[in-house]
């Protein structure tokens, strides 16, 4: 897949999903800090949905990656043992910046073969076989190690005092910063283009000059801003191989903005896409944020159990299972079949959309692009919480359900937004 430079490195432009700074412990100082100095600052560990029988023809092998993508480690192991990528499963992708341990699915392939391995980047830890490939979304949450350096006076006592009201309260689920990528631009890109606003998505991807530091990139924007594509692909660098196709096919037919968009893989306008859904997903929540844990008439409530939804008609009968972390309140993940609220929470919902321009049929987009949409609980429980010191730092742990972001840990605790 090629990857846009502005993907790994995206330009800000509009509003920043950034921008929104709110807090659900906006009482409780932030610790300060930074992390992920070194890998090690930052270990993931899988909470498996279920575990391995010990016979069929997938063998689970659980892996420890230091400072890859997920992607990249399905990429080393496929070489090594002479399988397509796409034969092997996951269940959640896991940072490049980060010692990550997870499971991986391998058909056809003994463990004793998977073990014996030597891979850069990859630790072999076990290996038993199963009936079934591993796919997205097998996968009960993930726990967190998180190391945090140059932190300020008391935060331990900052750190724990957060941790204990998102344990009561519940974590905000956000998406946050990882979503939109390197520099926060890829719901704009997204949005762009699904008003069908063409040219609005390229002047997206293509970025903004002071978000880089490399010189030719840099003027390659400059001159694309100053309307000259053809100096703009003569400095634009190798590594942007998806913004050279788009400037290229402009290059040789101006003004055909949608056509110069077949240039970027639809994989990665779907990743736009999702973005931008994620984006809209995080305005709701914001709205939400300092009534997180109440329920509304008209809500769809989310049953932490099973993830069913139903529609609250009656919220002082549901709040003592609100209080009891049995249900939360949802937000949407907008699209053309997505269950929908009632009352004031879907007049609100509606004022999202009418002021991006949108409504729910335009997300309905032909072919694998179609978005159907979805709810998502607007909070989710943080269980095993630990604060301590090590030599190095404040080391903060504690386990999420998949599907939910540490981030949206360590933005409370830290307050460094």
């Amino acid at each position: 897949m090629v990857f846009p430079c502005a993907l790994r490195r995206a330009p800000c432009a509009r509003r920043k999903a950034t921008d929104m700074q709110t807090y659900l412990t906006p009482h409780i100082p932030g610790t300060g800090g930074e992390i992920k100095e070194t890998p090690e600052d930052f270990l993931v560990a899988e909470i498996p949905l279920y575990l391995p029988s010990g016979e069929g023809e997938h063998t689970y092998v659980e892996i420890e990656k230091r400072g890859i993508t997920t992607l990249e480690a399905i990429r080393r192991i496929a070489r090594a043992v002479g399988l397509p990528e796409r034969e092997i499963g996951y269940a959640g992708m896991k940072d490049a910046k980060a010692l990550t341990r997870q499971t991986l699915s391998v058909p056809r392939t003994p463990p004793q073969q998977l073990l014996a391995l030597e891979i850069p980047g990859i630790r072999f830890l076990s290996a038993q076989r199963h009936r079934n490939k591993l796919k997205m979304g097998h996968l009960f949450g993930n726990r967190f190690r998180i190391r945090v350096r140059g932190t300020a006076e008391g935060a331990r006592e900052r750190a724990q005092a957060v941790l204990e009201v998102l344990v009561q309260r519940g974590v905000p689920n956000r998406f946050g910063e990882q979503r939109y990528g390197g520099q926060g631009n890829s719901h704009l890109i997204g949005g762009a283009l699904l008003r069908n606003d063409f040219r609005g998505a390229v002047d997206a991807l293509m970025g903004d000059p002071d978000k880089v530091r490399t010189p030719d990139w840099k003027n390659a924007i400059i001159a694309w801003r100053k309307g000259n594509p053809e100096e703009c692909l003569r400095l634009l660098p190798g590594a942007c191989r998806g913004e050279r196709e788009v400037v290229k096919r402009l290059v040789d037919r101006p003004g055909e903005w949608e056509r110069a968009l077949r240039g970027v893989d639809p994989r990665l306008k779907t990743l736009y896409l999702n973005a931008f859904q994620s984006y809209l997903f995080d305005r709701v929540l914001e709205e939400r944020l300092p009534d997180l844990d109440r329920i509304e008439e008209g809500d769809l409530a989310w049953k932490h159990a099973n993830g069913a939804c139903f529609l609250v008609t009656d919220p002082d009968a549901e709040a003592p299972r609100v209080a009891a972390f049995e249900i939360s309140p949802t937000g949407p993940l907008f699209g053309g079949r997505m269950t929908r609220p009632a009352g004031a929470v879907l007049a609100r919902e509606n004022q999202i959309l009418t002021a991006e321009g949108l409504t729910l049929a335009d997300f309905d987009l032909p072919g694998k692009a179609r978005m159907d949409g979805e709810r998502r609980p607007l909070r989710v429980p943080l269980s095993e919480p630990a604060v301590e010191y090590d030599p190095e730092g404040l080391v903060i742990s504690f386990a999420l359900p998949r599907g939910s972001y540490a981030t949206s840990v360590l933005r409370e605790v830290m307050k460094t937004g």
